[in-house]
């Protein structure tokens, strides 16, 4: 597969991938909002942070590094057989941190009250029982992944999210005293929808015309299991010890990542029903930096692996890939960073007025409009980071990797450190200083490492972490007048005022759009050829 077919199809499952998310949001966005009028803020605490914790630190522990490294260009285009045994050993690697975990849960961890969040010991079981069924399915994501079944992902997603929230709504309405049980079932059927459609659509893929055109490596469902080839070792040993690199990376990776959680888990620093909150902030905050700026950092890592060799000099490669590579990057780093710095201006004028029409009192009062400020501000560090970081690890040889993790070690330490003395003197508001400074040091570290990367060639893909003049200029004009709109319009609670508010934002974000238009011209059309297939000249 050519360069260019790669990037079309990256580019493409980019696009998909980001539609996808964004159903998933509105649904997951419309079910909070739903839930929050049928369940106390203590059980959303227990549910969303809590328990979500122990489903994301196993499914992420067990398959992260497996993933990374299969998808690299040491495992995509390899022995497919050694590859799927090496994926199989995540299902038995999920065992073992189900055991722990679930120990940790239920006799390290203060419980919550039973009155108010009912049925939390059974609630653990499930919510790793759920963990362990999404772990069966790993093999075949890897499958799809690589081979860019686009239509694939966002089905099997899609109807698994859409289970889930029916089962969530149907039981909040008929039966809210089932407390924990609600959403631990809601989670089981998410995790066998999604391992029913994966497993359903290999068996009817494997063995048809279309898997022989495509030159597929397996024929029958049972090739996907686990087995070994006579004179061949069952794994292969390179492939697996990138994967130990990729697994002590992806165990600090996940400290950093879900940190907070951490703090708020262990060491109690606020209670459930501020947990509740504050997970709710979280969420809405990140909406834009998950269903959009994930899936191009996941789906351009596979197109970073595929065009350049890991751990070689630049002047080494293919010149013709290596310019392809240092365009994307600089294009991708100057959307993510109008993104964010558009969350940012308008994030601090209008986190009040969302806050009170997503949840009421409940979360425009107190805290709530300061934490989705400060956290508009963080996803300008997030976007920003998610593709340095996509191009560093696609890039990096494994000693490199094994390096960062040196790295990645010491922030993790610093992070929990900061985090707890931050949230003890300043409440929710310090995890996100916390994150704002981890996030700044990670992007720190993967900006010089892209600099060194191509400081022997011709190419500066940083260059698109510096934004036209009239971009600038443009936003702290709309940052000025959004401002003052909100201390003039929206003092009054009626709703006129609100939507000249409303109407005061609309105009300045469209005079930002305008104006990126008019002078960010490489990056609209990278828009349109790349990341919107529809507009392409030539679609995939």
């Amino acid at each position: 597969m050519g360069s260019e077919d790669v990037l079309k199809r990256a580019s493409t499952l980019a696009s998909y991938t980001v539609l996808l998310q964004v159903i998933f949001r509105v649904l997951t966005f419309l079910l909070n909002a739903f839930t929050l009028r049928y369940v106390s803020k203590e059980l959303i605490g227990v549910v969303n942070v809590r328990l979500m914790l122990l489903y994301s630190t196993l499914v992420f522990l067990s398959s992260e590094a497996f993933r990374r490294a299969c998808l690299s260009g040491e495992g995509a285009g390899r022995n497919w057989r050694q590859v799927i045994n090496l994926l199989w050993l995540t299902f038995p690697l999920g065992c073992l941190w189900g055991v722990l975990l679930v120990c940790v849960w239920w006799w390290m961890l203060q419980a919550p009250d039973p009155v108010t969040v009912p049925h939390y010991f059974p609630a653990v079981g499930l919510f790793c029982l759920a963990a362990l069924t999404e772990l069966l399915a790993e093999p075949l994501w890897v499958l799809a992944h690589v081979h860019m079944f686009v239509r694939l992902k966002v089905i099997a997603e899609s109807l698994a999210m859409i289970a889930k929230c029916l089962i969530t709504v149907v039981m909040v309405v008929s039966a809210p005293q089932w407390g924990l049980y609600i959403f631990s079932a809601a989670q089981c059927v998410y995790a066998g929808f999604l391992l029913l459609c994966y497993v359903l659509y290999f068996v009817h893929f494997l063995g048809s015309e279309e898997a022989e055109s495509k030159l597929f490596p397996f024929c029958h469902i049972k090739d996907l299991l686990p087995s070994r080839v006579d004179h061949e070792p069952l794994l292969n040993w390179k492939l697996t010890t990138l994967t130990w690199s990729f697994f002590k990376q992806s165990f600090l990776k996940q400290i950093l990542t879900e940190g907070e959680r951490y703090v708020m888990t262990f060491l109690n620093v606020l209670n459930f029903g501020d947990q509740g909150v504050y997970d709710i902030i979280n969420n809405l905050g990140s909406m834009v930096a998950r269903f959009l700026f994930l899936p191009i950092e996941e789906s351009f890592y596979v197109f970073f692996a595929k065009v350049l060799e890991r751990g070689r000099s630049v002047s080494y490669q293919k010149q013709e890939d290596v310019s392809m590579a240092a365009e994307v990057l600089e294009c991708l780093l100057k959307l993510v960073l109008l993104i964010g710095l558009i969350i940012a201006v308008f994030g601090y004028a209008y986190s009040h007025l969302a806050l009170d029409i997503y949840g009421g009192e409940l979360l425009s009062s107190g805290s709530g409009p300061t934490l989705l400020q400060f956290y508009s501000c963080y996803v300008l560090l997030l976007a920003i980071n998610g593709v340095t970081e996509c191009f560093a690890f696609a890039a990096m040889s494994k000693e490199e990797v094994d390096r960062y993790n040196l790295v990645m070690l010491g922030l993790s330490a610093s992070f929990l450190l900061l985090s707890y003395w931050l949230t003890w003197m300043l409440g929710g508001v310090g995890f996100i200083l916390a994150n704002c400074c981890n996030m700044a040091l990670r992007i720190t570290h993967s900006v010089i490492y892209i600099h060194r990367y191509f400081l022997q060639s011709d190419y500066t893909p940083l260059w698109g972490l510096r934004p036209h003049s009239a971009v600038i200029v443009v936003l702290g004009m709309s940052y000025a007048l959004t401002a003052f709109s909100e201390r003039i319009f929206c003092c009054d609670g009626g709703w006129l005022p609100r939507l000249v508010h409303v109407a005061v934002g609309a105009v300045c974000l469209l005079g930002v759009v305008i104006t990126v238009f008019l002078t960010e011209t490489r990056l609209v059309q990278f828009i349109r050829t790349q990341l919107l297939p529809k507009y392409s000249k030539k679609r995939t």
